[in-house]
């Protein structure tokens, strides 16, 4: 209590959860949408796309361990430097492994057809895209979006909300339809929250969301969520019922990305459960 007292004002105010959800979300999502704008204006050179995209990345970066750090007054543990290289690196082989397991399913179905691979250069321009989704999309939908709902209202609560947002934030893409979204939702929402609730870390999610929509473009030459959809490595023609390659939204919105995506997602959330890693509806923190 004589701690709570000698705050200021201003930062008892900032700390109640949705004071925070909004200030850290509302800041990190004006920088995600900027890094896009930003992006899309050097599209036609890659090199100075990733130099934007990398840039904004570490503004959003030092936005949100600031933020934990004057306004939560904590260390932001899930950001910690240790061990940050070995679970990027586990997040990266599921997200990829995932990936070209979906399209090896569809070329066993004779749906996903290889015609040759392009120049080594096609596959440049997806590491922008991939770098500024997998960590700005991380900081705000699990760092800041799952989190503090989470310390506010519970786990479960915490996971139907992010994930609908998550899911349903797609729909602004250009391509997207409403079954991606859902989709998305489910598969990707469940996995991404799942994966920080098993560590209590950010590295996992993000290297999963990068090394995803990378394989997805740079080299599979797949739609990403509706929206990117340049040509990567190899040079592919990809046929049959939209229920299996996605339509539009790409390959996220099929069956077999659906159900390999929600059982992977399953089995990390199983693993949450067993650490004790759930944080109960009445449970409050930091609020």
């Amino acid at each position: 209590m004589n701690d709570i007292a000698t705050k200021p004002t201003w930062v008892r105010v900032a700390q109640y959860p949705l004071v925070r959800l909004i200030l850290l979300g509302g800041v990190l999502f004006l920088i995600l949408g900027k890094s896009n704008e930003l992006k899309m204006n050097v599209s036609d050179a890659p090199l100075l796309a990733l130099a934007v995209v990398a840039g904004m990345c570490a503004l959003a970066l030092a936005v949100y361990v600031g933020f934990v750090r004057l306004i939560e007054q904590r260390s932001a543990s899930e950001l910690s430097l240790q061990g940050m290289g070995r679970e990027l690196g586990i997040g990266a082989l599921i997200g990829a492994g995932l990936y070209t397991l979906c399209i090896l399913i569809l070329m066993a179905l004779g749906i996903y057809r290889i015609g040759g691979l392009n120049p080594l250069s096609y596959m440049l321009p997806a590491v922008a895209m991939a770098l500024g989704s997998g960590i700005l999309e991380e900081l705000l939908f699990r760092g800041a979006l799952f989190r503090i709902v989470e310390e506010w209202l519970g786990t479960w609560i915490s996971l139907a909300v992010s994930s609908f947002v998550f899911g349903f934030m797609h729909l602004l893409n250009p391509a997207a339809t409403f079954l991606g979204a859902l989709f998305i939702s489910i598969e990707a929402g469940v996995l991404l929250a799942a994966a920080y609730m098993a560590t209590r870390r950010l590295w996992v999610s993000v290297g999963f969301h990068i090394a995803w929509n990378y394989t997805q473009s740079g080299i599979f030459s797949g739609v990403v969520s509706g929206g990117d959809s340049d040509p990567g490595l190899i040079k592919s023609t990809i046929e049959g019922p939209a229920i299996l390659t996605g339509g539009s939204f790409g390959l996220e919105s099929s069956l077999v990305a659906f159900l390999l995506c929600t059982a992977t997602g399953v089995a990390m959330l199983a693993l949450a459960v067993r650490r004790g890693n759930i944080v109960p509806a009445a449970r409050r923190r930091g609020g």
